[in-house]
């Protein structure tokens, strides 16, 4: 295990023997009489001559499902180039406990998995001897929990309270802009860009565009964790309205426009999220690099090197390699009429190789310059029967409708959300922007 991680901080607190416990606290609890009371006696209670008395018991110091108490702790965040010995070793594992750990986890929580930063406890109740726990964080949502002595590993979700929110937005410049300068979260505007992603071309949004979203937030105890399920979205795009309503039942589970239709269609509108056409289709380009008149028969999308690149629906990767203008490249194949081509990838997604079944949406390399490029960007490219078409004036297939025996129950989640997003007021954000 690679890991990254910061400086962390320990804590220590140490369990005793009952004996040792019982001992202590009756010492205490005859200094504090003696300091409070001045010396002078208990007096006699009015319960008859038997006296009643209360010892006081440290508070439970819960976390983990632990009390901490009874324990030492160490946390800390791992640290660069860090192995997972480098840490249990000190606590008195060998080399052959934490293979057996690791062989344990497998199946619940690799320690493969322990990643950059993230949190961790190690807690002990003798410090003679080998540690009882350890603890890792992946997110504020989970915790993992070794057994360090019985070699096994519990994966715990905490409570989450869900809790319903509404925002809207007028947008300046982009989608992603206008929510950032809102204090909104990048995965809330990752989330109705993929309910709305086939019904607007975030692409070519523009000034005073405005949108809407009802979502839930979550919370652990009491502090706000991130975004949960978008229930609705609203978009309102060169004065054409746009709504994304969430439904699930045993048949269906996605986002549907007010009329049932899916609003996922079978190829998504592009391969990169947050992102801008650097360069159209167009069959007599000026060619940056060779500086001459050549046909461009894709579309470039610009973005930051690194940026996930998505297949824009099912099918097969038919190539995967380099060529000395396409740079790293994939091609892929959706059905007897359609392909698709990704170039100028940095690199590979792992596992993505010549015939690998691929997922709409699922990542299959990196935006880079590879190739004849200027920059990073991805060069979209489209096949119709074997012929590069523009993508975004092709009219292309429908997912299947939603049966007529779903839609009366579709159409009461929809009228019960549709009601809440046209209660959303976004006219005073835009009457204060035309002002």
């Amino acid at each position: 295990m690679r890991s990254v991680g910061i400086r962390g901080s320990k804590f220590r607190f140490a369990r005793s023997s009952s004996e040792q416990f019982n001992s202590i606290l009756c010492a205490l609890f005859l200094a504090l009489l003696m300091v409070c009371g001045c010396g002078q006696p208990i007096a006699p209670t009015d319960q008859g001559s038997s006296e009643h008395r209360m010892m006081l018991l440290p508070d439970l110091n819960m976390r983990f499902g632990f009390d901490l108490n009874r324990f030492f702790v160490e946390t800390d965040s791992i640290k660069p180039n860090q192995f997972l010995a480098d840490i249990l070793l000190p606590h008195g594992m060998s080399y052959r406990d934490i293979a057996n750990l690791s062989e344990a986890a497998e199946d619940v929580f690799s320690v493969k998995a322990l990643r950059a930063g993230k949190g961790y406890a190690v807690l002990t109740s003798d410090t003679t001897k080998q540690a009882d726990y350890f603890v890792y964080e992946p997110n504020r949502l989970r915790y993992v929990i070794y057994d360090l002595k019985n070699f096994e590993v519990s994966q715990i979700e905490r409570p989450v309270e869900r809790r319903p929110n509404s925002a809207q937005g007028v947008i300046e410049s982009s989608l992603w802009l206008t929510m950032m300068e809102q204090d909104l979260d990048y995965e809330l505007a990752a989330k109705m860009e993929d309910a709305l992603a086939w019904a607007v071309d975030f692409h070519h949004i523009q000034k005073g565009d405005h949108f809407k979203v009802h979502f839930e937030e979550l919370y652990v105890d009491g502090e706000r964790v991130g975004v949960g399920d978008l229930h609705g979205a609203y978009f309102s795009n060169s004065n054409n309205d746009h709504y994304a309503i969430k439904y699930a039942s045993e048949k269906y589970n996605g986002y549907y426009d007010l009329q049932g239709r899916p609003m996922k269609k079978v190829f998504l509108k592009a391969p990169l999220k947050y992102t801008r056409i650097s360069s159209s289709y167009n069959p007599r380009r000026f060619h940056p690099v060779l500086r001459r008149v050549k046909a461009h028969l894709g579309t470039d999308y610009a973005a930051p090197r690194g940026t996930p690149i998505y297949a824009v629906a099912n099918g097969r990767v038919t190539k995967r390699g380099f060529t000395k203008g396409n740079g790293n490249y994939v091609k892929i194949k959706h059905d007897k009429t359609y392909s698709t081509q990704y170039l100028h990838m940095s690199r590979f997604a792992k596992d993505v190789v010549k015939g690998t079944q691929v997922v709409q949406g699922q990542v299959i390399g990196y935006v880079g310059s590879t190739g004849l490029a200027t920059g990073p960007h991805v060069c979209f490219r489209f096949w119709k029967n074997g012929k590069q078409v523009n993508h975004l004036k092709e009219n292309l297939p429908e997912p299947e409708p939603m049966a007529e025996s779903e839609l009366p129950d579709y159409f009461e989640v929809r009228d019960s959300i549709q009601a809440i997003l046209d209660a959303i007021d976004v006219g005073e954000i835009i009457a204060l922007q035309e002002g």
